[in-house]
């Protein structure tokens, strides 16, 4: 029910809000992340793995946290695109780290700048001033 049509005790609840946000903000970023064979979750282990350098697959699955096999599923899909590899941590015989391949690397740059846009779009109706405190309100909501 878009938010219009919604009574003010439903269209108001935050819990309202923030499923509209989140269904609002997938609608613009699902295209632009599909232009690069991406979703938000595979974005997040590129962004992870090129910030952070190369990481173990239990470490990215902590850090981002999902499961073992979801991350697993993750990282097939990723590795099967060309965009990251595994390779045994000389350190621990039985961990997989996960690295970032010629391919990944030039595509991620260009995946952030597609996210920005999106943001852009979806932050469009706030001033620069709101942004930033949305961001930061969000934010300190999410980390407690």
């Amino acid at each position: 029910m878009p938010r219009s049509q919604a009574t003010p005790e439903v269209g108001e609840s935050l819990g309202y809000l923030l499923k509209h946000a989140q269904q609002r903000y997938q609608t613009i970023q699902r295209p632009a992340l599909a232009a690069f064979g991406l979703d938000g979750r595979l974005l997040a282990v590129l962004v992870v793995v090129g910030r952070e350098g190369p990481a173990l697959q239990q470490r990215l699955a902590e850090r981002l946290g999902v499961d073992r096999t979801t991350m697993v599923a993750l990282i097939d899909a990723l590795e099967l695109s060309q965009l990251v590899k595994r390779r045994r941590d000389p350190a621990d015989r039985r961990g997989q780290l996960v690295l970032l391949t010629a391919k990944g690397t030039k595509l991620l740059p260009r995946a952030l700048e597609a996210v920005a846009g999106v943001e852009d779009d979806f932050l469009a109706g706030l001033s620069s001033p709101e942004q930033r405190e949305f961001r930061r309100l969000l934010a300190k909501a999410v980390t407690g």
